[in-house]
């Protein structure tokens, strides 16, 4: 999944706090339209298109401003089939992720002789940082905003991840963690969510113990591997039910710091889906 792509996800799950955000007043009404438009249908992959109150609002993230056709031409081509379509005012907005490089112009207007086209761009790495660290939905992007310490914002932000209902915390985790690796380094970013995560935890401490015990009898770190995937797969099974075939074989698939790593997070767990997201960061690092 692109980063774009995964900013389009954030916003159509989360539409009304994405508009509230954007129009810097709070929408209620909100319906995520659909992302394909007519005359000669092209698929908008980094778009959101949410039905407001007598307004559409259009949605454009980007990680680059290069792009085939031109951003601001892209722009009026969506607003023309967008009004087509609807017959309503249309806000359209786009999220830059990262700055470009200096001397580069931000541009806001397409203008071609006596058409004229207008738009907004929000610079992201100028947003406050309080709005995206004090709202779940908007906190994957709170790593990219404004700061003159990065490492003391990401900390701030693996604190307010753990402090996430269980049942939010496992997917915001992997969301937060992935548009993170736009700006910070990877190894940074694993340790920082590495230690916020609760390793005194009962579950964590008796895979731990377990699995150090049996494998020092066997001597081998294969038998602690053999060891720990009983051990996980136990501990899943108890908070999230049977697993299907597929999560099996790619849990048999890991290393020994990999099964650690699942063992520490398991607290978090609520559902399939909670794996399911440990395994997107594991893919994604």
């Amino acid at each position: 999944m692109s980063f774009d792509n995964l900013c389009k996800l954030l916003s159509e799950k989360h539409p009304a706090t994405f508009a509230s955000w954007v129009l810097g007043t709070p929408q209620t009404s909100v319906t995520v339209l659909k992302t394909e438009l007519s005359i000669e249908p092209i698929r908008a992959d980094y778009v959101t298109f949410l039905q407001l109150q007598g307004r559409i609002l259009h949605l454009e993230f980007q990680t680059k401003l290069e792009s085939t056709p031109p951003l601001p031409l892209r722009m009026l081509d969506y607003w023309v089939r967008l009004y087509r379509l609807y017959r309503l005012p249309i806000t359209q907005v786009v999220v830059l992720l990262l700055p470009p490089a200096p001397g580069t112009v931000i541009e806001t207007v397409f203008c071609v002789e006596t058409t004229r086209h207008e738009y907004r761009v929000i610079r992201l790495w100028e947003e406050n940082p309080e709005l995206f660290l004090n709202e779940p939905a908007l906190l994957p992007l709170a790593p990219l905003t404004a700061t003159t310490q990065p490492q003391a914002l990401l900390q701030q932000v693996v604190g307010k991840v753990n402090q996430l209902e269980p049942r939010q915390r496992p997917e915001i985790s992997a969301y937060t963690q992935i548009l993170a690796g736009l700006k910070y380094n990877q190894d940074l970013i694993r340790q920082l969510f590495r230690e916020g995560m609760m390793r005194e935890s009962v579950i964590y401490q008796e895979i731990l113990a377990e699995g150090e015990q049996r494998g020092e009898q066997r001597g081998r770190e294969e038998g602690r591997k053999a060891e720990g995937q009983l051990l996980i797969l136990r501990q899943l099974t108890r908070r999230v039910g049977e697993l299907p075939q597929e999560m099996l074989d790619r849990i048999e698939t890991l290393s020994l710091e990999q099964l650690e790593n699942l063992g520490e997070a398991l607290l978090d767990f609520q559902a399939i889906a909670d794996l399911e997201a440990w395994f997107a960061i594991l893919e994604f690092n």
